[in-house]
């Protein structure tokens, strides 16, 4: 049964990235965004980091940190074959209601913000929350251009903010 990471915030979280559930490349590695393609990293480099790598997990963990931005995942644990989000049953939420002082909510993909909303649907308002294209390489309907874009106008807007 996968479970997820522990979650990646602090005090001075104030924009939390939320995903479904790991991948078993993710999962394998012990990793948030681990597949090797996977856009997720590479985006944060650009928006963040002025397109320097971030390699180490304590590298990236602490230029999210450092930019009051936090991850984690709709589930704590689920059911599935594979990494697919569709193929997901049985799911079991994490409780994000210990973290008030978030202020915006991003989500990678529908999947994360469905479940998100499932269980922790009271915390969203229409202004604190924005759905993005899913960064997973399994997402190929959109181009990666226009993917980046959305990515980096809603970090960049959230960041502003804050």
């Amino acid at each position: 049964m996968p479970q997820c990471f522990e979650p990646w915030i602090d005090e001075n979280t104030r924009l939390l990235i939320i995903g479904t559930m790991p991948s078993e490349a993710s999962l394998a590695a012990g990793m948030y965004y681990a597949h090797p393609q996977n856009k997720f990293w590479p985006y944060m480099a650009r928006i963040l980091n002025n397109s320097t790598p971030v390699l180490t997990p304590d590298e990236r963990r602490h230029l999210l940190l450092a930019n009051r931005i936090g991850l984690w995942d709709s589930l704590a644990f689920c059911e599935r074959k594979g990494s697919l989000d569709s193929d997901i049953k049985n799911a079991r939420p994490n409780d994000f209601c210990h973290f008030s002082h978030i202020q915006h909510y991003l989500f990678n993909g529908q999947k994360a913000f469905q479940f998100f909303k499932k269980y922790n649907g009271s915390l969203l308002t229409v202004e604190n929350h924005i759905i993005l294209p899913s960064t997973s390489p399994a997402n190929a309907s959109i181009k990666n251009e226009i993917k980046f874009a959305r990515w980096q106008s809603a970090i960049l807007t959230c960041l502003k903010s804050i």
